[in-house]
């Protein structure tokens, strides 16, 4: 029979929203991070190809949300391990994001679960955020997931 995994952390943050923003998103941040993903799709590159597929300037390719993440999140306060990585992490595109948008970030602790393996046992530490373009409309979901080890 497994043994069960001694953790505890600071429950109190479930469904409390943790606000950040606004990011502008510029023709320079989209260049940027389109040049680091090796991107080439004209929307992404080129604001007149946007304009003539039906967007009002160049669009960001959907994954740079996660861009704005910020480690402004509360600590949860977790006795466990001392060794932090990145899990990775899932970015849902809603709507498209173009130069000119100026974007607000929700997050809120959506989980918190072990998981043991061959290496041992680790706690992931998973937080979702909702990005808002200054219409109001969501334009990505992304959760991040933060794994500590013993």
């Amino acid at each position: 029979m497994p043994t069960a995994i001694d953790y505890e952390y600071d429950h109190s943050l479930y469904g409390v929203e943790h606000e950040s923003g606004p990011f502008d998103v510029t023709p320079e941040i989209i260049a940027t991070y389109t040049r680091s993903v090796g991107e080439d799709n004209p929307i992404f590159t080129d604001a007149d190809a946007a304009r003539a597929a039906g967007y009002g300037n160049v669009v960001a390719p959907p994954t740079m949300c996660a861009l704005f993440e910020r480690g402004e999140l509360p600590d949860i306060k977790l006795q466990f391990g001392r060794r932090q990585f990145h899990g990775g992490q899932r970015v849902e595109p809603r709507a498209p994001v173009v130069a000119g948008d100026r974007l607000t970030a929700s997050s809120h602790l959506k989980d918190v679960y072990t998981k043991t393996g061959r290496s041992g046992t680790m706690v992931h530490v998973v937080w979702e955020t909702t990005f808002r373009n200054q219409d109001g409309t969501v334009v990505a979901e992304v959760q991040r997931s933060q794994v500590v080890r013993e």
